[in-house]
């Protein structure tokens, strides 16, 4: 079962403005092959730090609206956001140590 929530602009509110914990968002398209890259580990990861910090996925073709909000020029982009706000980002795959670290990162402000 994913551990990853999918999000769109019914639930962006519910679940990355208003989280109780922290959210690593992922911005992605199903036809980029970094982002196809990045979603194993994701998830994995996802797993590792359940119940310290929530991974939402937002695909930029289906909500291009959300795409917009967050300026997003290019895939995969991860937001870092602690209680609505953006502490910090990632812009490509740059391998799973710095995943890690974003999310060990993350991880610290669970309240």
């Amino acid at each position: 079962m994913s551990k990853a929530i999918v999000v769109d602009s019914s639930n962006f509110e519910t679940e990355i403005l208003r989280s109780e914990q922290p959210v690593l968002v992922d911005f992605w398209a199903p036809w980029c092959g970094p982002c196809r890259s990045i979603g194993p580990i994701l998830e994995s990861l996802a797993g590792d730090y359940e119940g310290k910090v929530k991974v939402a996925k937002v695909n930029v073709d289906e909500v291009p609206d959300l795409a917009k909000l967050f300026q997003i020029r290019s895939i995969p982009t991860l937001y870092a956001v602690v209680d609505g706000e953006v502490v910090d980002s990632m812009v490509g795959f740059g391998g799973k140590a710095q995943l890690q670290a974003a999310f060990a990162s993350l991880a610290k402000f669970k309240k």
